[in-house]
This record gives structure tokens, C-alpha cells and sequence, in this order.
């Protein structure tokens, strides 16, 4: 089978309503774009550093719609600009989109990464590394979490660096996983995760099935009521500087006496409102940053 891609400009404000449209007349995807990515008029995304919450996040996008081949592209467009009250059909490209084996093609850009001195995150359809390594089994899928964000990273090489044999640990916000297998290969005695979706926790255990690792998963409420005073020699979550905040007693409370704290996904200039908020309860301070981003790391009662 082959498609076409029609490739339009339209008013920021118009996007959702014309994107539903085309969807409507017969698009079978969609995909939008900042009309000025990469010239200096670009703007950021709603929640990015640096953006304004109380304005657009661009002036105008740039929509992209798949289309079979046959489709008539005049009445597809006509249809989706009447629905949507367009004055007229914006001006469009049309490409060809050629044919390719798209599994192979995404497989292609993923390739194994290399983490602090022997952590290897090896997706399932390449070979190992050859020689000594710990070597984590992942695939991109649904839940966040494949090591390449720094974040991620600077978890990784705080537990390859610091995990103790016979520690447990707790990964609150586990996402695919991924710190939680680590730990376990790095040799945690018990780890547990944590997650708000669903789809983490199923990923989280397809993905230590297939690592050969025992991990235990819950949601925030069948964690709270299944183990409500459970207490961690590691305590590491990878989210946001916000949610972290929020997150201050959750956490705190779960540390074991010594027991040490790993936060990530925090800006560095959120570092110290970080640090500030969990003051009453530990004593956090910047382990390493890489990126823009920082690892915080403290022992209770240090």
C-alpha cells in the first residue's frame, strides 16, 4: 500500500479543530509541528522551561496529514476547512510517501547505550555488547524510560556507583522500569516500584520478566495499603521538580534509618527549590548534573 502526505499552515488557535477535521474526512494520522521550527520566531511547548502557560505555544503549526493514495485531496481538505468554519483551504505541499519496512526503519535508531562503566540498555533486537557488563533488556515502548534522557542517566550511574549488595530499594515513579531492573542486577536484595499509570506498572513487570529480575509493582494506592510503614535503604525517584515537591512526605517517610535518596528530573535552576522543600526531612545536595539536569542525592540523618 502507499500514502501521501499533505503538509499545511494554519492559525494556532484553528490546529485542534482542523486536525479533528481532517481525521474526520479520511486522514488516517496526523502530526503538528511548530510552523517556525528552527528559526529564531520558534517558541516552546506548553511546560517547557521558558514557556507561558497563558499564551499559545506557537503562532502557527504546521500540520501534517497521512493519506492513502487514493484519496481525493481536494475534497478531503474541503470537507475538514467546511467542518472546521476555514474561510478557505489553507495552502498545501503534496509528497509521495515511499515505501518502507517501518519496523526495521525504527528499530534502526535505537541502538545500545552505554552508561557509566558497565551498564549496557540493549534493545531486544540487537546483540549484546561482547565482554563483562550488566546488561539491561529494553525496548521503546509506551512507558517512559529507555536511558537515554539524562535524567535517567544520572540514576543510573548514582546506583551503579553507590548500590550496596543486600540493600532494598524503592523506585517511585518507575515508568518502564528501568532503575528498577539496574538495581536488581547491581545486587539489590528487594526492589519495588511505584507509578500514577497503569501502563507503566504493566511494562515495569514485562520488562523485569524479561531481565529475569524479581520486582514488585503497585500503584500509588496499593502500594499505600499493601505496604503502608515499608521503609527503603534506597529511596530514587526520576519525575519532575514539581510532582517532587508534592511528593516531599510521601517519600520522606519511606527512607530507612542511613538510608540514602536519588532525585531526578529536576532543572538545574529548580535545584535548590528542591533541595529547600526537602530540608525539613533530609539534607539533599547536587550529586552530578549533565545536560541541564541534575541528580540529588543526601543520607538521612547524615
Amino acid at each position: 500500500m502507499s500514502w501521501k502526505e499533505v503538509i499545511l499552515e494554519v492559525a494556532f488557535e484553528d490546529t485542534n479543530a482542523f486536525s479533528d477535521a481532517l481525521l474526520d474526512a479520511g486522514a488516517l494520522s496526523i502530526t503538528v509541528e511548530d510552523a517556525d521550527e528552527g528559526t529564531p520566531q520558534e517558541k516552546p511547548l506548553f511546560d517547557e522551561p521558558g514557556a507561558d502557560s497563558n499564551e499559545y505555544a506557537w503562532e502557527r503549526s504546521r500540520v501534517t496529514a497521512l493519506l492513502s493514495a487514493d484519496v481525493d485531496i481536494d475534497e478531503l481538505l474541503k470537507l475538514a476547512a467546511d467542518k472546521c468554519n476555514l474561510a478557505e483551504i489553507p495552502p498545501y505541499s503534496l509528497h509521495e510517501v515511499p515505501q518502507e519496512d517501518w519496523v526495521r526503519l525504527t528499530q534502526s535508531q535505537f541502538d545500545p547505550i552505554h552508561i557509566g562503566e558497565k551498564i549496557w540498555i540493549v534493545p531486544s533486537w540487537h546483540d549484546s555488547p561482547s565482554g563483562s557488563g550488566i546488561i539491561l533488556e529494553l525496548d521503546p515502548g509506551l512507558a517512559f524510560g529507555t536511558g537515554s534522557h539524562p535524567t535517567t542517566r544520572l540514576c543510573l550511574e548514582w546506583l551503579e556507583n553507590n548500590i550496596k549488595p543486600d540493600q532494598t530499594v524503592l523506585d517511585y515513579g518507575c515508568g518502564s522500569g528501568i532503575l528498577s531492573i539496574a538495581a536488581k542486577k547491581l545486587g539489590a536484595k528487594e526492589v519495588v516500584g511505584v507509578d500514577i499509570d497503569p501502563q507503566s506498572i504493566i511494562t515495569s513487570r514485562d520488562n523485569a520478566g524479561r531481565n529475569h529480575c524479581e520486582m514488585q509493582c503497585y500503584l500509588p494506592e496499593e502500594f499505600t495499603s499493601s505496604m503502608p510503614d515499608s521503609q527503603y535503604d534506597i529511596v530514587v525517584a526520576n519525575i519532575l521538580a514539581g510532582p517532587l515537591k508534592g511528593l516531599v512526605s510521601t517519600l520522606a517517610k519511606r527512607i530507612a534509618a542511613k538510608g540514602y535518596m536519588v532525585l531526578s528530573g529536576i532543572l538545574e535552576g529548580q535545584a535548590d527549590d528542591v533541595i529547600t522543600a526537602y530540608a525539613p526531612y533530609i539534607k539533599l545536595s547536587v550529586w552530578k548534573n549533565l545536560d541541564g539536569w541534575v541528580a540529588l542525592s543526601g543520607q538521612l540523618n547524615s
